[in-house]
């Protein structure tokens, strides 16, 4: 079978139980005739770049959703929705959150315009809606996106090299997917695609290495709204 018609899901795994959770949702997933889905859990990652390039590594599928071991799939027809949006070739990467213009810190959340929505569950009989703008067309091109989902249609490595840690790594892929002339995209969802079910914590210390990393390397691409 072709790569095309192939779709990889790709997952860091360091809590079985809730990888097993995720993947009913994702073989419940809907697929257009003669495609097939690969799963591909890749465990003991050095780091979320270094995890994902190798879960790449291990198939030649066309398409590829990078996606958070607890984050769970619940639009059926998110394959279908998928192939709309790739359906033009300069988008490279769809996420389901994010930023239209990064601010001067690097972190998407701070943007002055966030679209897209994903309902978090972060404890039992929880669930907080959160709700940005939303596209107006099918989809609207970001210059950052949320690491939680995000699916290419194009294989860029991830930068292992700069981001060895558990950050940084979605926005600096959305970066790396700009310099080679690809759009990062939010779909419009008129319902949500996602449940993520991460448990609270507070931001790690390590978090502002990463940021400066990111800003030292991207910094001068910038061109921040506020």
């Amino acid at each position: 079978m072709s790569a095309g018609t192939r779709i990889a899901f790709i997952t860091c795994v360091n809590k079985p139980e809730l990888y097993a959770e995720a993947l009913l949702y994702m073989k419940q997933l809907r697929l257009p005739d003669g495609m097939e889905a690969e799963f591909i859990p890749v465990t003991g990652a050095e780091s979320m770049c270094s995890g994902y390039n190798q879960g790449m590594a291990k198939t030649s599928a066309a398409y590829k959703v990078y996606v958070h071991q607890d984050a769970l799939i619940v639009n059926k027809n998110f394959v279908f929705d998928l192939l709309k949006i790739f359906a033009a070739d300069d988008v490279g990467i769809v996420g389901m959150i994010g930023a239209r213009k990064l601010p001067a810190s690097g972190v998407w959340w701070d943007a002055m315009r966030t679209y897209g929505r994903v309902l978090h569950a972060c404890e039992p009989e929880c669930v907080v809606e959160t709700a940005c703008m939303e596209p107006v067309g099918d989809w609207l091109e970001m210059e950052a996106l949320d690491g939680l989902l995000l699916a290419t249609a194009v294989d860029v490595p991830w930068r292992e090299d700069l981001f060895d840690g558990w950050h940084f790594y979605d926005v600096s892929m959305c970066k790396e997917m700009q310099r080679r002339g690809y759009k990062a995209v939010v779909p419009r969802q008129d319902s949500f695609w996602c449940i993520h079910c991460p448990k609270e914590k507070p931001l790690a210390a390590e978090y502002k290495t990463y940021q400066r990393r990111f800003l030292r390397e991207y910094g001068h691409e910038l061109e921040p709204e506020i």
